[in-house]
């Protein structure tokens, strides 16, 4: 029992120590990647996108998000740069929920609590909400 309690506390030390860098970087990479996806017409989402912003053209709206998304991404994987990070992706998450307004035929099958693959892609942004909040809370701190 003695050697589990120690093995949990290494661990959860090295959750303390690397967990958050981890959580940021992390973060970092996934906007990069779907802004590069974007920018090279190559995402999933540009359908959807184009659909939802239907008042923009997506050739040269598309890109531009991707653009703000590697934006986000860099300032995720920049610690000076975290607060600019958070806010130009609450501005970004704000339009990601759109679609469950304007095209409740694309994200729901039944009802709100039946979603289809799109509706999944939608409300997974809650968790990078959720991990940029946790991020936002320790931009103060001292490492």
């Amino acid at each position: 029992m003695v050697r589990i309690t120690q093995l949990d506390l290494i661990i959860v030390r090295w959750l303390k120590r690397y967990g958050l860098q981890i959580l940021r970087f992390s973060l970092g990479i996934v906007f990069i990647w779907f802004g590069l996806l974007k920018i090279f017409s190559q995402s999933p989402a540009n359908q959807l996108i184009t659909k939802t912003i239907y008042w923009f053209d997506p050739n040269w709206f598309i890109p531009l998000l991707g653009g703000w998304e590697i934006l986000i991404g860099l300032c995720f994987l920049h610690r000076k740069l975290l607060r600019l990070g958070i806010f130009l992706m609450m501005l970004q998450m704000l339009g990601t929920f759109l679609p469950l307004l304007i095209l409740p035929g694309i994200v729901y099958t039944k009802n709100i609590f039946y979603l289809t693959l799109e509706g999944q892609y939608i409300i997974k942004n809650l968790v990078l909400i959720a991990a940029a909040l946790v991020i936002g809370s320790h931009v103060r701190e001292k490492r």
